[in-house]
């Protein structure tokens, strides 16, 4: 269980990612202490100093650059070491490298010793937490993933462009994996406690058409990276999101990745389905009631990610 006292993260990794993500905690005022551990120091050192510089606008956070002995003591530890999705790559594309990388970084890791949680972020993430578990040996609880978070955030923005409600007031999620096969919840998207059919009724809208928002959602990160070469803004918040919940104890239902042993039918994987987030990490996932066709594609989902995780050695 992380100690309330425990406002210290470390982020391995500080790429456009890595850096997105120190900056979204340090103007959070969640930590207390921040270190950035990257193999290009002198790219580790320049991020660092210049969040530390906006100390006149921020709550007081000491950050530096430092190495993974920094990261023996800190509650949380978010691994986003890799390379990036490039355009025309899926997030799959990314095993090989990346992999590489986590197993490179987890050994450095464990010599140091430490129990905080460790938070994957690098891609596939499905993939390389599960990897990160094997490799580790450490509890389920204290090793997961960012997973669907930003998704199920995707999802509920575009249902609030269409319904004209706050993103903050639709319970919408997406489960399954990071990446192609992942899985939109219709059957649970809820607003004001009514599902999302009848609501459309009740506000006078037209109905949501559902595969274009499937689409819109799927393919997001794909426009993004087209557009802009990367996606980084989103994703840090969702992991601001999740630290958030583990360091202030919150028992928030997120859309974590996490290892999966026995829930519909499904083992030997981690994939994102909503689970509770608090001091102690991620909780057992929630077995929903879900249709059928969401079932199926959820199972469909795991043997996506249980065929990629044969492509490497663990």
């Amino acid at each position: 269980m992380l100690s309330k006292s425990n406002r210290k993260a470390a982020v391995v990794g500080a790429g456009s990612v890595g850096a997105s993500v120190a900056y979204a905690l340090t103007i959070s005022g969640l930590v207390s202490e921040l270190v950035l551990v990257d193999v290009n120091s002198a790219k580790a050192e320049g991020e660092a100093m210049d969040l530390a510089h906006a100390a006149a606008f921020i709550k007081p956070v000491t950050i530096y650059a430092g190495s993974f002995e920094d990261c023996r003591d800190a509650g949380i530890v978010i691994f986003c070491a890799g390379a990036s999705q490039r355009p025309g790559e899926t997030r799959l594309d990314l095993l090989q490298k990346n992999y590489a990388i986590l197993r490179e970084s987890l050994a450095e890791l464990r010599s140091v010793g430490g129990d905080g949680i460790l938070l994957i972020v690098s891609n596939p993430v499905d993939v390389l937490t599960y990897a990160a578990l094997k490799i580790t040996g450490l509890p389920p609880e204290r090793v997961f993933g960012s997973g669907t978070v930003l998704d199920s955030s995707r999802f509920r923005h575009n249902l609030s462009c269409h319904c004209g409600v706050a993103s903050r007031n639709i319970h919408a999620y997406v489960v399954g994996e990071h990446g192609d096969s992942e899985v939109l919840l219709w059957s649970l998207a809820y607003i004001a406690g009514t599902g999302l059919g009848r609501f459309c009724e009740l506000a006078g809208i037209p109905p949501v058409d559902r595969p274009e928002v499937d689409a819109r959602v799927r393919n997001a990160g794909y426009e993004i990276i087209s557009k802009k070469g990367a996606t980084y803004y989103a994703v840090s918040l969702a992991v601001k999101r999740i630290c958030e919940s583990i360091i202030r104890d919150e028992y928030s239902i997120l859309t974590v990745s996490g290892l999966i042993d026995g829930a519909y039918g499904i083992s030997g994987c981690c994939l994102s389905l909503p689970a509770v987030v608090n001091s102690r990490g991620r909780g057992s996932p929630l077995e929903l009631p879900l249709k059928g066709e969401e079932e199926d594609a959820l199972r469909r989902s795991a043997d996506i990610l249980k065929a990629a995780i044969k492509q490497i050695n663990l």
